[in-house]
């Protein structure tokens, strides 16, 4: 297969991110991967589309760093890739890291992915649908039963009237955002502060409120699902849990939390299993839920990490099964040509 990997930025990119995880993956399994960022693409006169991406070599490699090393060294020649040529073009990058000082970059990596699919390429996660996925608005279109009680506004006498009514103990953070940014605890302590908290949040846009989970104390769960389901290889699943303990009502691994391993349990399974119709309708074939006790905080659509803390904990290298998958779905294509529309074959 060739498997073109969007990134913000190649040179931005970590060793420890998830997407050089699959990348080396990939390039190990014998496939070529090509890492791109959202400003690498073309569109030329004549309707062709390519991609100026760094191709590391057709070798074995030992570790992350090797590989994105590699991928990274600006003395080699970038390698003109043309999206026609690629199986797959999976879209890992996060629209909110570019939100303040590359606006335009924000949406760079749907459009071309939305004419990549439109050509006949595999593009996951769906790209027709991540549009809906920009802002945490889309998070409110899954069951109640899994949401938080949430008030969305921008108005300050709304957002304390909701804070009251959950008894002085809310989470505030932006619409758009991830990485544990603009995040606030509202608890009784933080009253005299409260007016600064919802104008450092809604400065930019719509302030999302939500009622406060008290097992959140423990932190959260990321738990990865793959084509709709719990992501399990050999009777272990891709997930952690995060905890931050500083005090920090965030979680987040940008945010100073840390992993450790966690019991998946029947009730996160359910969880699983309440949001799997919209996420298989949606094309969303690589996910990241956010769980606290019985309710998720938040799914993670565009870029969820986390991997190497579920091989961590696990034992369990998931990424190789990632790539099957992969390799399974550009079987049906060539079955099937353009009978199966992307957004169906995107969870197959």
């Amino acid at each position: 297969m060739k498997i073109g990997f969007v990134v913000n930025q190649v040179e931005t990119e970590q060793a420890v991110y998830t997407t050089t995880r699959l990348a080396m993956a990939a390039t190990n399994m014998g496939h070529q991967s090509y890492l791109m960022g959202v400003g690498d693409f073309v569109y030329e006169p004549e309707g062709s589309i390519h991609a100026h991406a760094r191709e590391p070599a057709d070798q074995q490699y030992d570790s992350l760093e090797e590989y994105l090393a590699a991928a990274q060294d600006k003395s080699k020649p970038r390698t003109k890739v043309t999206v026609d040529d690629l199986d797959v073009l999976l879209l890992r990058n996060d629209p909110a890291e570019d939100a303040t000082d590359r606006v335009w970059a924000q949406t760079s990596g749907i459009l071309f992915g939305q004419l990549a699919a439109a050509r006949g390429v595999i593009v996951l996660n769906d790209p027709n649908n991540l549009v809906n996925a920009l802002n945490k608005t889309y998070f409110q279109h899954f069951p109640e039963q899994v949401r938080p009680r949430t008030c969305i506004s921008r108005s300050p006498q709304e957002i304390k009237a909701f804070i009251q009514e959950q008894h002085d103990k809310v989470v505030i953070k932006p619409l758009q955002g991830s990485g544990g940014q603009g995040v606030f605890l509202i608890n009784e302590d933080e009253q005299a502060n409260i007016n600064q908290m919802i104008e450092a949040v809604t400065r930019d846009g719509y302030c999302i409120a939500q009622e406060y989970l008290p097992a959140a104390v423990n932190g959260d769960v990321r738990m990865f699902v793959m084509n709709g389901r719990a992501l399990e290889v050999d009777g272990q699943y891709a997930a952690f849990r995060r905890v931050n303990s500083t005090g920090d009502a965030r979680s987040n691994m940008h945010s100073g939390g840390r992993s450790e391993a966690v019991e998946v349990t029947d009730q996160m399974l359910e969880l699983v299993e309440m949001v799997r119709p919209k996420l298989v309708r949606d094309g969303m074939f690589l996910v990241g839920l956010d769980i606290v006790d019985d309710k998720l905080m938040e799914i993670n659509v565009f870029s969820p990490g986390g991997l190497g803390s579920s091989q961590q904990h696990t034992g369990v290298d998931f990424t190789q099964a990632i790539i099957r998958d992969l390799e399974r779905k550009v079987k049906y294509k060539t079955y099937y040509g353009g009978g199966i529309p992307n957004v169906d074959l995107a969870t197959l």
